[in-house]
């Protein structure tokens, strides 16, 4: 039968756009440049085709294993994390070898990190029937049940309003051990007790120790403070897993025998109600670390029995506080009680050392000069920390007008270096990652940064319905200082050990030209791990870097069957998925 020219034409054109199809959906390099992103970085224009996408999704893939970069290729396997409590595996804290070890644990040692070598590379299991998180801001009231399948605190907290289960939710009405008439009557009270505190203008970065779920530092975000709450790993069965599952800024800590990882001199205000840490205890070393972290000026609020009932113990625990609270020259700027009958006493801490030098003993004694990273796996001291001098130990300017601000005789940064960093940051976001990258930004609540520099990141997402984790890396210089001036908040970290955090607790973690050097101290496949435990199904990753790094990245998270896209030879945006190994037949 003959075949008309129109059939002819038609097959031919057909072919055509079958072959530039097969082309481009098969072709690895095709890339559009990118302006380098300096300080004199200029917006991108607006085109709606910025990147490639790659979705690997074999479970053994070729890759560069080693920190060293060689050329041997390795298969990369995956397993799942063994145990009963694999599922909410935390390394560094969960290493029983090591805690069976301990010579004590009078002084909560158990509680500390105890970090495996070499650092796991397994990945933790989901809990049955997990699904995406509830979005903020209705998580702050309810979390699905099912993604922290926790009943213990329920029962063990049940008349004092923390948590309730309903149906398949767990509930959060928002009381406490201290919160008689709830979190928000509670805020209000310490306000009229101190109206100087003024939330959310004089008062922005606030410690919560001992904070249960978290609801202290739930209610003040809607007075514009952030609140890094923080609680041991301990028989209040996930109480910082609950926080965090709710969007409110959370970490594992514990006062024992080590500083907790933030700078001298960094919060406004810390609170505890009680928080069950006996202060006075090995020659007053818990209060000294909050002296150490307490900017000069700021507030310590304790809201415990020894403040407002007289027996024997509680009067013993109070005579030994007013002792102690003297000796490092705090004063009381208020001690009252409420009509629930719930009591609290507010502390100053000095802004000049002339109190030191006048006191009759000088018992504790003066630290010597803090050094940078010094609270890094540093033991406690028996001393009063020094106050900065000269303009850096001022109280910042109100917020929000801080987040801008640097202190002038800041010896971290200077003001030019300062304002580009933060001109530099807000570009790159508003025109890059909220424009053009893959990321759904109404998902996202919990957001961690790796190299967190001075903060300008977060910074330029402060006006979004999240918050950020600011990570100053312990191989990076030390700026995190810097990070709670401006009303931020952030921890020291070792990237080549595991955080303090449970799995599935942030929706995306970012990193800015840093994954590739911590490759020179450990494997980018520990690394990774570390990022798939931490991040929850759907979050993602969002890596500015070499390409170099970024195809190794790309390379490893295709392992993990995890969705890849790589913009412009600089930018990659990972989404970690529901896939998990296949558990073995036992």
């Amino acid at each position: 039968m003959a075949i008309s020219v129109q059939h002819v034409v038609v097959l031919l054109l057909t072919s055509l756009l079958i072959a530039i199809t097969f082309f481009l959906f098969t072709s690895d390099n095709i890339r559009f440049p990118l302006p380098s992103l300096s300080s004199d970085y200029t917006p991108l224009p607006k085109s709606s085709n910025l990147g490639v996408s790659s979705d690997q999704t074999p479970q053994k893939m070729k890759m560069k294993l080693n920190a060293s970069h060689d050329q041997e290729e390795e298969v990369v396997k995956w397993d799942l994390c063994k145990g009963a409590e694999s599922v909410d595996y935390i390394p560094c804290l969960d290493n029983r070898d090591a805690i069976k070890q301990l010579k004590s644990r009078r002084h909560m040692e158990h509680r500390e990190r105890h970090c495996p070598e070499p650092t796991p590379k397994c990945l933790v299991p989901l809990p049955d029937n997990y699904k995406p998180p509830v979005p903020w801001p209705k998580s702050r009231d309810m979390v699905w049940y099912n993604n922290v399948p926790h009943p213990k605190l329920v029962e063990y907290k049940k008349e004092q309003n923390w948590v309730k289960k309903e149906g398949e939710f767990l509930v959060f009405p928002g009381g406490g051990t201290q919160f008689k008439y709830g979190v928000t009557h509670y805020v209000e009270f310490i306000e009229k007790a101190l109206p100087v505190i003024k939330w959310g203008k004089n008062i922005r970065v606030v410690l919560d120790v001992g904070c249960g779920v978290a609801s202290f530092g739930g209610f003040l975000l809607d007075k514009d403070v952030i609140t890094m709450s923080f609680a041991p790993k301990d028989e209040h069965e996930a109480q910082i897993q609950f926080a965090l599952e709710r969007g409110i800024p959370a970490t594992l800590s514990v006062i024992g025998t080590q500083q907790l990882t933030f700078p001298a001199n960094a919060f406004d205000l810390i609170h505890c109600a009680r928080c069950r840490v006996h202060w006075d205890a090995d020659g007053g070393k818990p209060l000294l670390e909050l002296n150490r972290v307490l900017r000069p000026g700021g507030f310590f609020i304790w809201s415990a029995t020894p403040v407002y009932r007289d027996n024997d113990r509680d009067s013993k625990i109070w005579t030994a506080m007013v002792s102690l609270t003297k000796s490092i020259c705090w004063k009381v700027v208020a001690k009252t009680v409420d009509s629930s009958g719930i009591g609290l006493v507010i502390y100053q801490k000095p802004t000049s050392e002339s109190c030191y030098k006048k006191r009759s003993t000088q018992e504790p004694p003066l630290c010597a000069k803090e050094e940078a990273n010094a609270s890094w796996y540093a033991p406690l001291r028996q001393c009063i920390s020094k106050l900065p001098s000269g303009a850096v130990q001022k109280w910042p300017e109100l917020w929000p007008k801080r987040l801008g601000s640097v202190k002038p005789q800041s010896v971290l940064v200077d003001s030019k270096t300062f304002k580009k960093d933060t001109e530099k940051w807000s570009e790159i976001v508003s025109d890059v990652y909220l424009e053009r990258l893959a990321v759904n930004w109404s998902s996202v609540r919990n957001v961690m940064d790796m190299n967190a520099g001075f903060g300008g990141f977060a910074a330029a997402l402060v006006n979004r319905p999240l918050w950020v984790m600011n990570v100053v890396p312990v191989d990076k210089p030390d700026t995190l200082s810097v990070v709670f001036d401006r009303g931020l908040i952030g921890v020291y970290h070792d990237w080549c050990e595991s955080l303090n955090t449970y799995p599935r607790t942030y929706d995306l973690l970012h990193s800015s030209f840093y994954l590739g050097d911590v490759t020179q101290r450990c494997e980018i496949v520990q690394v990774v791990a570390e990022i798939d435990r931490v991040l929850r199904p759907g979050g993602y990753l969002v890596v500015q870097d070499t390409m170099e790094t970024i195809k190794e990245l790309e390379s490893i998270l295709g392992s993990l069957h995890w969705s890849t896209k790589i913009y412009q030879d600089r930018f990659l945006v990972g989404r970690k998925g529901f896939w998990r190994p296949i558990k073995p037949e036992l």
